[in-house]
């Protein structure tokens, strides 16, 4: 393949592959952190967890080149792939603490300079960080690597919190919300990139630590839902707010195409 064709692919114009940022968005991100984490953690618990892990991560990069490869958005498949990166991020973040042996206090400052380093190199590169402007593939790439460095660098967050400082996961999810509340502010008053991705990274511990305190006992300072049965309902959720988001859509486009 000539360079020319490589460019083509990457830089070349294609439909924008983010779904409009809305309060359903927002939903939608929350419900998915939540049953990334408890789902990560009733299937390593069901299952030998290095082969979960590759078996979620086999799907996860199947569904990941499948949206990468389309020349616009599926809004399903988006959200499909946004669900696997919250349990495929879930488990590499657990896998660097209790595989590894790696501290929440190591961690978390790596994950976040991680997640600097590729916000530097998409402005460097793009001159923006709007996810509006995500009609590149280049761009989509950068996208989500940055989102699963997110996903990673929330969950060690969450756990940081809840665990190393011992506040617990309710108290942990408190906190986080507090700490959300400024930036969703400022980015709902339209101020910009930068309060959208302070909010988005963010959601994670939010969703996480909610999550968390349902599903684990009370051992663990949770309600003792069970992981799997969150996880479920989450699902369900999700289900829910994607169907009926997609419906919301195919009726403006019909009044758009009418009109």
């Amino acid at each position: 393949m000539s360079k020319d064709a490589r460019n083509g692919f990457w830089r070349a114009p294609i439909a924008a592959k983010v779904p409009e940022v809305t309060a359903g968005f927002w939903v939608l991100k929350l419900l998915t952190t939540g049953m990334g984490e408890t789902t990560s953690d009733f299937v390593v618990h069901q299952f030998d967890p290095p082969l979960a892990a590759a078996v979620v991560g086999g799907v996860f990069v199947a569904a990941l080149a499948l949206q990468v490869r389309s020349a616009r958005l599926h809004f399903l498949l988006y959200w499909l792939v946004v669900v696997l990166v919250g349990i495929f991020g879930t488990m590499v973040a657990d896998a660097i603490h209790v595989t590894a042996g790696v501290p929440y206090l190591v961690s978390a400052p790596v994950l976040a300079l991680t997640v600097l380093a590729i916000f530097a190199l998409w402005r460097r590169m793009e001159g923006t960080l709007d996810v509006a402007t995500i009609d590149t593939r280049r761009r989509e790439v950068l996208y989500w690597a940055l989102v699963v460095a997110t996903f990673a660098l929330g969950t060690a967050l969450g756990d940081l919190t809840a665990s190393s400082f011992g506040l617990g996961y309710l108290a942990s999810a408190l906190l986080f919300v507090v700490a959300i509340v400024p930036p969703a502010l400022l980015y709902w008053r339209g101020k910009g990139v930068a309060a959208f991705w302070c909010a988005y990274v963010l959601t994670r511990p939010v969703g996480a630590s909610f999550a968390d305190w349902m599903g684990v006992g009370p051992e663990r300072g949770g309600l003792g839902w069970g992981t799997g049965p969150v996880s479920l309902v989450m699902g369900l959720l999700i289900i829910a707010v994607a169907a009926m988001m997609l419906l919301k859509r195919r009726r403006l486009m019909v009044v758009e195409v009418a009109g």
